[in-house]
């Protein structure tokens, strides 16, 4: 069986979901894509075999031709668009974030519990990163005994102009917030944020570092700088009561010169997950065939954005702050 997927949105992520859709995924077509600037709609709609361009996502998302729909555009769009799939009962994977706050993620939630089935993903594709996974599966052996601490980096290359410590946590350090959830199957309780000093003390882009408690009494550390200076790096160690695991990024080959051994760093996220990013679409795709939902739900959406707001809270007062969710729905047991 082959389903037919629109894009909204044909900007980096989207362009980029086009073209994994198009070349790297079984039982799919590219049926339509959509952008508020046509011109690079169709430019991607040409270099990817899309059927055609949708003049606008309303226009997408209620065309017959399309089986389920990939939210691309920007954030702020994302929950009436979502609300939007849902009200045309199409399965829908939604870049993160699920909305553009946690209050509004709950509208997102009583629409999909109303409908009585799950049909939205969000787009934390760390969950299909292979060193994830496996480091997931090492922590399920129980080999390492009861885990106790998650420690994460995560850095960049540089931060763009418009990018604040505000997006460090909501943009960048959510997606550490949604991997530890996911990898330690616990809910978050609390959070407090710091701020190092720095040789430019008005910067917008502070490095920030997160510690996080969990329900369970695990500890999470998270230091987040979006202008690292040399790459993109993300790396990630469970210490646990036996032993610990830790990620490694891929490696494909190793430079000898001048008495220097050594690797290189990709430039920015899209080359560390590739391979996240296919299994992600891949999983996706199947699961809107058989009808068995997979990744993160929108109730991991709403947890995210719960506990990045939580951590906005603690970087403005300067001390912990307690992260507070609505009941769980059943759907989401």
């Amino acid at each position: 069986m082959t389903i037919s997927v629109g894009i909204i949105g044909t900007g980096v992520m989207g362009a980029d979901h086009a073209r994994i859709l198009a070349s790297q995924v079984a039982g799919v077509r590219l049926h339509a894509v959509t952008d508020t600037d046509p011109g690079r709609a169709r430019s991607v709609a040409d270099a990817t075999g899309a059927d055609h361009v949708a003049a606008n996502p309303m226009a997408l998302i209620n065309d017959p031709g399309v089986d389920a729909i990939l939210i691309a555009s920007p954030d702020q769009t994302h929950r009436e668009l979502t609300l939007a799939c849902l009200a045309a009962r199409k399965p829908v994977l939604c870049e993160k974030p699920l909305a553009p706050t946690a209050r509004e993620c709950l509208d997102v939630l009583a629409a999909e519990v109303a409908l009585g089935r799950r049909l939205v993903q969000v787009g934390y594709m760390r969950r299909f990163d292979p060193a994830y996974v496996e480091m997931k599966a090492t922590l399920q052996s129980g080999r390492l005994g009861r885990p106790l601490f998650f420690h994460c980096i995560h850095r960049n290359l540089s931060a763009p102009p418009w990018f604040d410590s505000r997006m460090a946590i909501t943009n960048s350090a959510v997606h550490e917030i949604d991997i530890a959830r996911w990898l330690l199957e616990d809910e978050l309780e609390s959070i407090q944020v710091f701020r190092p000093s720095t040789s430019d003390p008005l910067g917008e882009v502070s490095p920030v570092f997160l510690v996080i408690t969990t329900a369970q009494g695990r500890i999470v550390n998270v230091e987040n700088n979006n202008n690292g200076g040399y790459g993109y790096d993300v790396r990630g160690e469970l210490a646990c009561e036996k032993g610990s695991v830790s990620l490694h990024s891929p490696v494909n080959s190793e430079i000898s010169i001048n008495l220097v051994r050594g690797t290189s760093y990709a430039p920015d996220w899209r080359q560390r997950f590739a391979q996240a990013y296919r299994q992600q679409l891949q999983a996706w795709v199947n699961s809107v065939t058989t009808g068995v939902a997979v990744g993160a739900s929108a109730w991991d959406g709403y947890a995210a954005s719960t506990a990045a707001e939580a951590g906005l809270k603690a970087l403005a007062e300067g001390l912990p702050s307690r992260i507070t969710m609505e009941p769980r729905p059943a759907l989401y047991a």
